[in-house]
């Protein structure tokens, strides 16, 4: 690989360690970071601290949770390099600009337009992976809290976990000090395609914590996170933002984000004060103003119930791609043209029964769950979210639900069952003309 010299001035021997890490070899170790020595605890104080306390925190499986790290290819992304270029058999990436650089490389992920959001506990492996049989092209793992992630060894094992299949994948860290959150990032950048940085989280824990939508009061401290990992990392850094009531400030915070080394931002259309999905719609019209302001690859959060919501956000927007939360843990199918009837009553266009239901889509998640384990306290969520309808029909099968103090896979099998036996069935349904296009859930 041949490329210019630096300018003398410009060759310290910190940008000496920079090329080194990036030329040494063909294939980085797994690990491009020292371990800690010894896991530490859960700091008492943090919102995590129970973690292997509750029953519902234990792992849903006994398998062996490291067969799901996978050996990372050659780095597709050096942002501290004028030109990014590896052999054919890594894919070569060239481009002179951080921008351009930005676009070779969400080109070369294929460009995913049906995304899922990231959750706390509910974007998990196995979530991701369901979503992604339903039409889903990327997905985002759940916040991590950057401090813990790097001093728990436990927290690590347990809060992310990946496989091969599960790509492209952001994962998504709360942070509020540069160093903290690089030592978190380099250990996830061998598998994943994005560090992505949660400047969104509008709940009290992220006021608590300072870390979220609480940041957007210390600009210069967001910057800071920004360029640590531009210049830093391997793969390129990306955030997830609110908008500020001022239309103006959030086009002046959508361009410093990309003078500081953002690679992709997605904008969640409300304000931090905005919390009920319900009660606020997002606004669009803030989205697009954000995508004309900026030239990177810009994301929509806001608004979307199934798939016309879908189409009219990349319309009126004219955003790369739409993610998709609160639905998603609902109708995992969303990405695959399924609705609830809820959408379905009072529409224009006829719709079918789409031959699948929810508690399809709960037995397997299930199953990935028993392939992928992850605690019970996020299958237990799962199963109220995608059940919730199907319990108020049924409300003394939840009530046993809710007294299991431990689950289990056989139990959870059974209470589905036990619904079925019922006569309950609330179907998903298709649009009368989308119903040749899916085959027993899978798009073709």
């Amino acid at each position: 690989m041949n490329f210019k010299p630096l300018p003398v001035p410009l060759f310290s021997l910190h940008c000496f360690h920079r090329l080194n890490r990036y030329f040494s070899a063909a294939t980085p170790p797994l690990m491009d970071f020292p371990l800690a020595k010894t896991p530490t605890q859960i700091p008492t104080d943090s919102p995590y601290s129970n973690l292997a306390e509750e029953p519902d925190n234990l792992i849903g499986s006994d398998h062996n949770q490291d067969e799901t790290r996978q050996e990372p290819e050659c780095p597709l992304y050096a942002p501290d390099m004028g030109t990014s270029c590896l052999d054919s058999s890594a894919r070569c990436l060239t481009g002179v600009s951080r921008v351009e650089r930005a676009w070779a490389y969400w080109t070369k992920l294929g460009r995913p337009k049906y995304l899922v959001a990231p959750m706390v506990d509910n974007s998990e492996l196995p979530f991701r992976m369901l979503c992604r049989k339903y039409g889903a092209q990327a997905a985002y793992t759940p916040m991590l809290h950057s401090r813990i992630f790097t001093e728990t060894e436990k927290y690590r094992k347990e809060e992310f976990t990946t496989c091969k299949e599960d790509r492209p994948l952001f994962v998504q860290f709360c942070a509020n000090d540069p160093d903290t959150l690089l030592d978190a990032a380099r250990r996830v950048e061998a598998d994943c395609d994005y560090v992505d940085i949660n400047l969104g989280c509008p709940q009290r824990i992220a006021r608590r914590g300072n870390y979220g939508a609480f940041l957007m009061d210390n600009l210069p401290l967001v910057k800071s996170l920004v360029e640590k990992l531009a210049l830093d990392l391997q793969v390129p850094v990306s955030c997830k933002i609110r908008i500020f009531p001022n239309l103006e400030d959030t086009l002046n915070y959508a361009r410093m984000l990309e003078e500081a080394g953002c690679s992709l931002l997605a904008v969640h259309g409300r304000t931090r004060d905005e919390k009920d999905g319900k009660k606020f719609r997002a606004d669009w019209e803030a989205i697009k103003a954000v995508k004309n302001a900026v030239k990177i690859p810009v994301l929509a959060n806001g608004n979307i119930r199934h798939m016309d919501d879908v189409r009219d956000c990349l319309e009126e927007t004219g955003v790369e791609g739409v993610m998709s939360a609160e639905t998603l843990l609902e109708n995992p199918a969303l990405f695959a043209g399924f609705q609830t009837a809820e959408w379905v009553t009072g529409s224009e266009v006829a719709s079918v029964d789409g031959n699948l239901d929810q508690a399809d889509l709960l037995v397997e998640y299930l199953k990935l769950c028993e392939k992928y384990p992850v605690p019970w306290r996020m299958i237990r969520s799962h199963v109220h979210k995608l059940l919730g309808d199907w319990f108020s029909l049924q409300p003394h099968i939840r009530e046993d639900l809710n007294q299991q103090s431990r689950l289990t896979f056989e139990f959870l099998y059974d209470m589905v069952d036990r619904l079925r036996d019922t006569g309950t069935r609330i179907p998903l349904y298709l649009k009368d003309k989308e119903t040749s296009s899916a085959v027993n859930g899978q798009t073709y």
